[in-house]
């Protein structure tokens, strides 16, 4: 298969249409080509490109930021001698300066396919930027490494937020360059738009990532199809005071703390939910956070193991995983100290964990103590139809 990086390159028609304009790219680590030249410098040997300016989202053109709320900074790229423009420093929102730079944007980035990863949100601010400036904007498509499920509650008006872009489940099933064609329509953008679609894209090979390609992190805890596919859960553990794995080898992949038992958890959550456990297999751990929560504690933990034979790629629920670890936890611990209270993704005022799920509910079922997973299943199962045929409408693939 080939990602629209690789159909641009190749394509002479397309690159004509670029020919006398001001290209800008927005990239990251994971912006590359089928043999792994990076996108940047793979335009840049393209002769009929003039590349005017670039950009880095979250964690930054080289993906040099390990956190959340980490800033990068602009800078001069030293083999181009292009200016290199944060969106993840002292705005996020592109400025008019930035969009002046340019008159197409290649927008390049790998997804993880779940509404919480900023990229989404970066190219909603693309595009209405675009649209008030009269730029154009090309989105080179990728593939969405967790695949066509859609699982979650909706983002609920007036959460939305860095982390949440618009009202669409945790799990949205859909690429960017699909996401962009929803954004204008959603948002009523009168802008230029175009997708470089993919060629050869199976959704059912490997359920979603081809096998035939390289994974690349698109961030720093990032590092493997496993954690995409666990992602659309485990990021809620970024709410919680639960350890996600960060400092450790396997982050968004598994959660734990000092003072848990994770035997006596996974024991619960069978309990109170087993068919929400299908399709992956939780597993009995120990890790000790090199940096960020509980560093340098030996962590009692559980592995959400979703891959091997025994991974059913349909059933599996990430979302619903991960919510009910949290119910377990709150079961076998009433008084456990389980939601952080910080600023989160600049959005003050707000429990993290609300500002991540798009709204209070599903702290709220878990703090409840006599909420049930059909509760929880009755608003969940209408935003997950609901979203599923509006997006089927955006499906280039």
């Amino acid at each position: 298969m080939k990602n629209g990086i690789d159909i641009l390159i190749e394509s002479a028609p397309l690159q004509s249409q670029l020919m006398g304009k001001r290209v800008a790219l927005l990239a990251h680590p994971a912006s590359v080509t089928q043999d792994l030249t990076h996108s940047l410098d793979a335009l840049a040997a393209c002769d009929e490109i003039n590349l005017s300016a670039a950009f880095g989202p979250q964690h930054g053109l080289r993906g040099d930021k390990q956190d959340n709320m980490m800033e990068s900074d602009d800078y001069i790229d030293p083999d181009y001698n292009i200016p290199v423009f944060s969106l993840y420093g002292e705005v996020r929102k592109p400025t008019d300066a930035m969009m002046n730079s340019f008159d197409v944007l290649l927008f390049d980035l790998q997804d993880l396919g779940c509404r919480i990863y900023t990229f989404i949100t970066t190219l909603r601010y693309i595009l209405e930027a675009a649209a008030r400036l009269d730029k154009e904007v090309w989105v080179l498509d990728r593939p969405n490494p967790a695949g066509r499920p859609i699982e979650g509650l909706s983002l609920r008006d007036g959460w939305q937020s860095f982390v949440g872009a618009a009202e669409m489940p945790m799990r949205h099933g859909m690429t960017l360059g699909e996401l962009g064609h929803y954004f204008v329509d959603h948002f009523n953008l009168n802008v230029r738009y175009k997708v470089v679609a993919m060629q050869g894209w199976d959704v059912s090979d490997n359920h979603g990532w081809p096998s035939d390609r390289d994974w690349i992190n698109p961030s720093p805890n990032a590092p493997n199809v496993s954690m995409a596919r666990a992602y659309a859960g485990t990021v809620l553990l970024e709410g919680a005071t639960l350890s996600e794995g960060r400092g450790t080898t396997r982050p968004l992949e598994m959660f734990g703390a000092p003072d848990i038992d994770a035997k006596a958890v996974i024991s619960e959550m069978h309990r109170i939910a087993p068919l929400w456990l299908e399709g992956c297999i939780l597993r009995e751990c120990w890790f000790e956070p090199t940096f960020h929560k509980h560093v340098g504690q030996l962590c009692h933990g559980v592995q959400i193991h979703c891959d091997g034979p025994y991974y059913n790629h349909d059933a599996f629920k990430p979302w619903r995983v991960q919510i009910l670890a949290f119910k377990a936890i709150r079961n076998l611990y009433p008084d456990y100290d389980l939601w952080r209270d910080f600023e989160y993704e600049y959005e003050f005022g707000k429990l993290a964990i609300d500002v991540i799920n798009g709204g209070p509910i599903l702290r709220e079922w878990v703090d409840k103590p006599d909420s049930t997973p059909e509760d929880l299943d009755a608003l969940t199962f209408v935003d997950e139809i609901s979203w599923a045929e509006e997006s089927a409408k955006y499906h280039l693939y």
